[in-house]
């Protein structure tokens, strides 16, 4: 695992599957993510709004691409990321369902028993089964994904600079476009269009609390120009790129050896 060596209680540890994030939310603009989040109040409460209602709690779950704001009475909150390829269909609604039942507090508790591990250890090898047990109290089913959109999904994820199209993807898998995008949709139940949007603002993360030139990153990980940039991620994150960065100055980060293997791979 890598890390900036920064002593924070705000942390980040990032999985190719999951993300563990604890730090600030940032003023509650609406989001939409193309990922699960699972919130959890540190301290006091959270807020979420979702088509202009406000719920007030200790817990609460979004789904993808679900627009929503979330704002926390305390400095810090908990998110826990679920990409909702890696779990075959229904899993992560099933997974809401629990965690916002009569057993909320519960895996509330445990999630926060997991953020403090997190401060007291770093986890080098750390699977998603084990991220879940630790988040959750079980490993979540796995979506096993035909080998040629896995290939597909680990293109788009290694960010080498170079553009992933469904032309490249699909020669690649020896198929025409169409049939390899339909099937990419069937397979993972997104869009590559949109799984490819999405992973991109996601690998934003790995720089958040690095003192960078935001127009070259963004040309770095596959923006045309900086107001595409800009837009993605405010469509994504609710916030600017430049407020992510001055939000995440004291963020520690930390990724599993399967992140960094990958971004080697590249």
């Amino acid at each position: 695992m890598e890390d900036n060596g920064r002593e924070s209680d705000h942390l980040m540890l990032i999985t190719p599957e999951r993300v563990f994030y604890a730090g600030l939310l940032g003023r509650p603009r609406k989001r939409t993510p193309g990922c699960c989040h699972v919130y959890v109040a540190v301290r006091g409460s959270l807020h979420l709004t979702i088509d202009d209602a406000l719920a007030t709690g200790e817990l609460f779950v979004t789904l993808p691409n679900q627009r929503h704001s979330i704002a926390s009475d305390y400095r810090t909150a908990i998110s826990v990321t679920l990409e909702p390829e890696s779990m075959p269909d229904g899993v992560i609604e099933a997974l809401a369902e629990r965690l916002t039942g009569p057993d909320s507090a519960a895996y509330a508790r445990k999630i926060l028993a997991a953020y403090t591990l997190l401060r007291q250890r770093r986890y080098a090898n750390i699977t998603t089964a084990e991220f879940d047990e630790m988040c959750f109290g079980e490993a979540l089913p796995r979506r096993v994904l035909d080998p040629r959109v896995a290939r597909a999904v680990a293109r788009i994820g290694r960010f080498t600079g170079e553009p992933v199209t469904a032309d490249i993807c699909a020669a690649d898998a020896g198929l025409s476009a169409s049939r390899f995008l339909h099937l990419f949709k069937e397979e993972t139940g997104i869009s590559f269009r949109s799984f490819r949007a999405w992973k991109r603002a996601r690998h934003l993360l790995h720089f958040a609390n690095q003192d960078l030139n935001l127009a070259h990153l963004a040309q770095d990980i596959g923006y045309p120009d900086s107001t595409h940039f800009s837009h993605s991620i405010r469509r994504f994150y609710g916030l600017k790129p430049r407020a992510i960065f001055v939000g995440s100055r004291d963020l520690a980060i930390y990724r599993s050896s399967e992140t960094v293997r990958l971004a080697e791979a590249s």
